[in-house]
């Protein structure tokens, strides 16, 4: 799928301080988290909820992250993760990321998440067909 058809979402936030180092820096550890807050907004987005996913016994186990830090982010910035499905196959996914400073448009990072659809046993189970259509636009 070209990136103009790609459904992507937007999701913007400030820097809390407690997500900064020392020097006011976004640390690194905190990256993780942004890009699972904007993997549930994508979620949200698309008419699902990754809550009613779980509540359904499927989850989305994380089996690999890529982050590439460009520039640093800084406390009270604000911050929009664009987000994005890169592939989705038939037992697991995997989303793209891009966070920027709104005011400048600037990149301060890009990555990727990849997941297996697991069940409550643990088992890798196949995504549902309405997961695996987001990858349709």
């Amino acid at each position: 799928m070209s990136s103009q058809n790609r459904f992507t979402t937007a999701t913007t936030f400030f820097v809390r301080y407690a997500e900064t180092d020392a020097m006011g820096i976004v640390h690194h550890s905190s990256y993780i988290v942004y890009l699972e807050e904007a993997r549930s907004d994508y979620t949200r987005q698309r008419g699902s909820d990754y809550a009613e996913f779980e509540r359904g016994g499927l989850y989305l186990a994380v089996t690999e992250v890529n982050v590439r830090y460009v520039r640093p982010a800084r406390y009270g910035q604000q911050i929009t993760i664009k987000t994005w499905l890169e592939a989705v196959q038939s037992r697991g996914m995997t989303f793209g990321y891009e966070l920027s400073n709104p005011a400048d448009g600037e990149i301060h990072a890009t990555g990727t998440t990849r997941h297996i659809c697991i069940n409550r046993e643990g088992q890798v189970v196949k995504i549902p067909e309405a997961w695996r259509s987001w990858s349709e636009g």
